[in-house]
């Protein structure tokens, strides 16, 4: 028997998958569910992630986008779309919604019930983008209306309230400009080459056409005719020397003449032409033209790290990557998992800032003239008068200027408990370590996408060239900047219990990262505290990259934070001995470790004594 999912959703998310791939009728696409925006590739598509309460939007905007991911697979061409598309952006972006619009149509032409669930899309769209608060046509897009136009007329169906609004702002001017083109729409819905030519002849209709560029019908028709006007230009060439020979058989005299100006000409035509060729050799000391300089290095660390692209990277806040109201859902849930452990985790917090604050209490200056009597020494005055009174004064002991940053892995090994204990331990710590005056950073690391994601599709798009290097678009989010106050951003941390956003880690570039941040604060002591599961791991670079590629990388940038100094580096190891990496790393289970591990490792840190210190430095593995 089958274990039984914990996760209520599973048994819809998999049946969605195996309904879609029928659909579609493609067996092997893969389908996957994520918080980043839906998307559609070769390999398969992407839906919007459904939590564990199944609720009634996140079903049917599942279902409809589903659905119209799968209409289009089966009953698109790439290679026809891609003849008949417009070079001008305007006119490429009609083209492409009334395509969309034609295969969603075809899909409630053979399966009605497609069409219910893909308005809820259209609606959930509409909505997330104001479309029914719109007055006025400049203001609404026209692609989308046009999409929106053919929609309704293929399949009679009203569109939701917002696509509604849309539709009607432009039908009055696309319906006269253009509205005896569209009554053919229905008959060339099944064909995509014809309903592509309907689509250019109303782009052409809206006042478009210098968009569209060359017909490819016209230019097959007239590619035949093409080697027949090249015959034909063969024997009047051929004509034309024979002219030129008789008028130079008929006057020697001027034939020769125009030789010589024309062998003078060839040859200072040579001559101008070598002397370009060798211009860029023989120019001057100090005018050759400057090479263009090398590429910066993409990682400091290792000169030969290589990223294919970086163009899908992202650094994002936390709060960018949800909305406030699901934050604290996502905190409260956290907070129901920390309610357990709040009288132990309390008592260590309470330690960690009773051992910091005893750092920074005041000291005394004596045997001053003025200042506060000093109690201590009064004994001598009363043996002897002609002692003179003692003051002492108070002064603060210099307190560092202290930056910590939390380095939190991201990963989908990291899921269930592992990433619990991550979150809570850095909540514990950013509230202690502001009440004693330290500022935090808390930063997490993961990918956008698994396999891949854009930059292994522009890979695959470019011929699949050797040694990409990195081929993963990065993520990494912010959930708490030194500078915020912490019951500003408190909801954040919640972020990590969001279902789909956890997937591949890369560390080196998010360890680099994190130190680059780290160098351009303005304290005096920085440290910087990872924690980990293990070894960085992505399979879309591991499958094209020596199996080396990102933990060799990893190696290089701890070497090199190590090796300048400027940052303290320290690691915890969740379930996993990060030690063969890291100098100075401990490595726990559970969550009551990670605390006394993080609280003895920073505590220890802080300590004024340089023994103490060096102790710390030496211990590998919590106890």
């Amino acid at each position: 028997m089958s274990k039984p999912t914990d996760n209520p959703a599973d048994p819809f998310k998999k049946a969605l998958a195996e309904a879609t791939r029928t659909m579609a009728d493609d067996p092997e696409m893969t389908v996957s569910y994520s918080v980043d925006p839906p998307g559609m590739n070769k390999e398969g598509v992407r839906l919007p992630q459904i939590s564990r309460r199944l609720t009634r939007d996140e079903v049917l905007l599942a279902r409809g986008t589903a659905d119209a991911f799968a209409l289009r697979r089966k009953f698109h061409d790439d290679t026809v779309s891609a003849r008949y598309a417009p070079v001008g952006q305007l006119a490429r972006d009609i083209y492409d919604a009334m395509e969309t619009a034609r295969c969603e149509a075809m899909g409630a032409r053979d399966m009605p019930g497609t069409a219910g669930n893909i308005d809820a899309k259209i609606g959930a769209e509409a909505d997330r983008k104001g479309y029914a608060q719109i007055t006025n046509a400049q203001e609404a897009p026209l692609p989308v209306a046009a999409g929106y136009l053919v929609r309704s007329l293929a399949t009679g169906r009203t569109l939701p309230a917002g696509a509604e609004n849309v539709m009607n702002l432009w039908r009055g001017f696309i319906e006269d400009q253009a509205g005896g083109t569209l009554e053919g729409v229905d008959d060339a819905l099944s064909d995509q080459a014809a309903f592509a030519r309907l689509a250019r002849k109303v782009i052409s209709d809206l006042g478009y056409g210098d968009q569209l560029g060359d017909d490819p019908d016209s230019a097959e028709e007239e590619n035949p005719g093409d080697s027949a006007e090249e015959d034909t230009d063969q024997p009047d060439q051929a004509g034309q020397e024979d002219q030129d020979s008789d008028e130079a058989d008929a006057s020697p005299e001027r034939s020769q003449d125009e030789q010589q100006d024309q062998s003078q000409a060839e040859v200072s035509m040579d001559d101008q032409a070598e002397t370009q060729e060798g211009e860029e050799a023989e120019l001057p000391e100090g005018e050759a033209p400057l090479e263009p300089p090398p590429p910066a290095p993409y990682s400091d660390a290792d000169p030969n790290y290589t990223v294919f692209t970086t163009d899908f990277d992202e650094e994002i806040k936390a709060e960018d990557l949800a909305e406030p109201a699901e934050l604290e859902r996502l905190r409260a849930y956290l907070d129901q998992q920390l309610e357990p452990l709040k009288g132990a985790v309390g008592r260590l917090a309470n330690k960690l800032q009773r051992r910091l604050q005893a750092q920074q209490n005041r000291s005394w200056l004596f045997d001053l003239e003025e200042g506060i009597l000093d109690a201590g020494r009064l004994a001598r005055v009363v043996a002897n008068p002609t002692t003179p009174l003692s003051f002492k004064w108070e002064k603060d002991t210099e307190f560092r200027d202290t930056v910590v940053t939390l380095l939190l892995d991201n990963s989908g090994s990291m899921r269930g408990r592992p990433i619990s204990i991550a979150a809570i331990c850095a909540d514990v710590l950013a509230r202690t370590l502001e009440r004693c005056s330290v500022k935090v950073e808390i930063l997490g690391f993961t990918t956008r996408a698994w396999k891949g994601g854009q930059s292994r599709e522009r890979w695959l798009a470019q011929g699949r060239p050797q040694q990409p290097g990195r081929l993963n678009d990065l993520r990494h989010i912010i959930y708490k900047s030194a500078d915020a106050p912490w019951r500003r951003v408190r909801p954040n941390l919640g972020l990590m219990m969001k279902e789909g956003l956890l997937k591949e880690n890369i560390d080196g570039e998010a360890l680099e990262w994190a130190h680059r941040r780290m160098l351009a604060r303005p304290e005096a002591r920085k440290i910087l505290m990872v924690i980990s599961d293990g070894a960085p791991v992505d399979d879309s670079t591991l499958s094209v990259n020596p199996a080396s590629f990102l933990e060799k990388h990893l190696r290089d940038v701890i070497a090199l934070v190590e090796r300048r100094r400027a940052v303290e580096l320290i690691a915890i190891g969740i379930g996993h001995d990060v030690t063969r990496y890291y100098q100075r790393a401990v490595t726990i289970t559970d969550v009551e470790q990670l605390a006394g591990a993080m609280t003895e490792q920073l505590a220890g840190l802080f300590d004024p004594d340089p023994r103490a210190r060096a102790r710390m430095a030496g211990i590998k593995r919590a106890s």
